[in-house]
């Protein structure tokens, strides 16, 4: 166990500022709480131009409020568990949170994830699990050998493709993104990583191993590692009742799933950071009422 057999009172999945309220007023309301997300807090906040309607803050660049966010968690000692959830399943009284081999677990969940941009590929729901994967460290070694594709929509997935080419016999990486200052991380380190630039518009099944499609050409492979930015909802927590790309949720922040809750985008527009702020604030209430309740 990753935790060393700590179950927290809640578990908070995301570092944008509906996920960083949560932490904050959870925080401040004594509860023990763990912040999944990124240590480098959002980059979508840091890269807005200038937010005109959050209260107090006049005309704030998105640096500005960047840094606000993280010297607010500082401040209060909370610190960010950089790491990736992928699953998180309900247990009845508790909830227990995959992060590759570790597992956490906690009283209450609040999803702050914000919403997954890019489409579902044609045959991707069809074959998750059989065949598709979003977690390269939790399904890696059932391909030792083999070969495997990746389709990844940011810089950091190379680092599990990287994992991948120590086990697989060759690893097709599909880059969904820009090649933006990553170098591809010293890809001659890594003799059998193969660059393909066309991007998949479907996901096929033949027997025991799986077609990706392109404009250009199929690939048949043993795997495919779908890396995004988000999971959608009702992957990252099975049984969760949504609407479309989002959660649905009463007042409270309260989901389908008791002693789940959701705020923020993940939640439903508008997507602004105002909103989201709010959300988890209300969010992080509700969880401590429902613990009292427990």
């Amino acid at each position: 166990m990753a935790n060393d057999n700590i179950r927290y009172d809640i578990a908070i999945i995301g570092t944008g500022p509906a996920g960083i309220s949560a932490a904050i007023t959870a925080k401040v309301r004594n509860k023990n709480i763990i912040l999944f997300g990124t240590s480098k807090v959002s980059e979508k906040v840091k890269k807005a131009h200038k937010i005109l309607n959050y209260p107090g803050l006049l005309e704030v660049t998105g640096e500005a409020f960047y840094e606000k966010l993280y010297e607010h968690l500082k401040m209060l000692d909370i610190e960010v568990t950089d790491k990736k959830i992928t699953t998180v399943y309900s247990m009845g009284d508790y909830f227990a949170l995959q992060s590759g081999s570790d597992m956490y677990e906690a009283k209450t969940v609040i999803l702050a994830t914000g919403v997954v941009n890019s489409r579902e590929l044609p045959g991707e729901n069809e074959w998750l699990g059989r065949g598709v994967s979003y977690c390269a460290t939790c399904d890696g070694t059932f391909y030792r050998d083999k070969r495997v594709a990746v389709i990844g929509y940011n810089a950091e997935t190379f680092e599990e493709v990287k994992y991948l080419a120590e086990i697989a016999k060759e690893v097709l990486y599909f880059r969904i993104y820009k090649n933006e200052q990553d170098e591809l991380m010293n890809i001659e380190s890594a003799k059998n990583i193969k660059i393909i630039t066309e991007i998949p518009r479907s996901l096929r099944g033949e027997k025991t191993n799986r077609i990706i499609v392109t404009d250009n050409g199929e690939y048949s492979v043993d795997g495919i590692f779908i890396l995004r930015d988000s999971i959608a909802p009702d992957k990252l927590v099975p049984g969760l009742r949504t609407d479309g790309t989002h959660i649905e949720v009463n007042l409270n922040m309260e989901t389908s799933i008791e002693g789940c809750f959701a705020c923020g985008d993940i939640a439903g527009r508008p997507y602004q950071y105002v909103k989201s702020a709010g959300q988890g604030n209300v969010a992080a209430l509700s969880a401590v009422a429902y613990l009292a309740h427990m």
